[in-house]
């Protein structure tokens, strides 16, 4: 099944002690292109975020939103300065037995913990594995979302493009069946100019048969529908592969508006010439169309 380039999934759970959100969003590129937003302390997940969505997605600009909650112990944790606070201590008593002060141990305390400096409040380390382990659980439920909306648009694509080749394959029997009469209409016209002109003149039937064979090698578009066909067929194939194709269309779309180009120089005919304009209107349809096609 094909896959369009632009998407999007949510996914929301708590997993251990965190409550993790993952976003994704897409549109069309021409190579995978991966950017996220993360928590600045949780800066580590980010490539293996993008090598995990990066193993289901090949084209398309990406944009990954992750929030994470810790709602389990604090994140942080209070360090005390051992030797700033024995300096401390030391200097109390010192100052409490020359002044004779008698203070107790409770005030000294009291007085101690006031000094904030001893005490220095630091984020806890984080088991990069476990964050980790909780935040891929959520992301691959996020990308499931997400390549299944990726899915259901491509789906929808490919019944357009599909729709659009069967309409130039109609175009190009037509021109097939008229391109002959061609050839016929220009035989009956120029014996009759000749005759209208040179009526008492003897006509050179041979000469005549090979302006006309001239005429039908000039205007002989077999070969370009032949081609466009082909094309058109393996256009079919494509769409229903399950790999990114969308260059591969791409470039099969080129050849097509290619044969198209050479019928319509070829072209002496106002009804093969109309035909011609449309198959180019659906073609330029389908280019744009597969611009988004992963």
């Amino acid at each position: 099944m094909i896959k369009s380039m632009t998407g999007y999934g949510r996914a929301q759970e708590t997993v251990g002690s965190y409550n993790i959100t993952v976003e994704l969003k897409s549109v069309n590129h021409r190579y995978f292109e991966f950017s996220a937003r993360v928590p600045r302390s949780y800066g580590f997940i980010e490539d293996k975020l993008k090598n995990l969505i990066g193993s289901f997605v090949s084209r398309g600009k990406i944009e990954c939103y992750v929030s994470i909650e810790n709602i389990g112990e604090t994140e942080s944790e209070v360090v005390l300065d051992k030797k700033l606070a024995e300096e401390y201590l030391k200097a109390y008593n010192e100052m409490a037995d020359e002044f004779d002060l008698g203070v107790k141990d409770s005030y000294i305390f009291s007085a101690l913990v006031k000094n904030s400096d001893i005490f220095s409040v630091r984020k806890k380390a984080v088991d990069e594995d476990e964050v980790w382990k909780s935040v891929s659980e959520v992301a691959k439920i996020a990308v499931e979302k997400f390549i299944a909306m990726r899915e259901t648009e491509g789906e929808k694509m490919r019944d357009d493009v599909l729709s659009r080749a069967n309409f130039i394959l109609s175009k190009v029997a037509f021109i097939e069946q008229r391109s002959p009469e061609t050839v016929k209409e220009y035989n009956a016209k120029l014996l009759e100019r000749l005759n209208e002109f040179l009526s008492d003149i003897h006509i050179d039937e041979q000469r005549v048969a090979t302006e006309c064979a001239i005429f039908a090698d000039k205007v002989a578009v077999a070969e370009e529908t032949v081609r466009l066909r082909s094309h058109i067929s393996q256009l079919s194939v494509f769409m229903n592969c399950s790999e990114p194709i969308g260059r591969k269309i791409d470039f099969l779309v080129q050849e097509m508006n290619r044969e198209a180009n050479t019928i319509g120089s070829k072209a002496q005919d106002v009804e093969i010439a109309g035909c011609v304009i449309d198959i180019k209107a659906e073609i330029e349809k389908i280019r744009e169309q597969i611009q988004n096609i992963e």
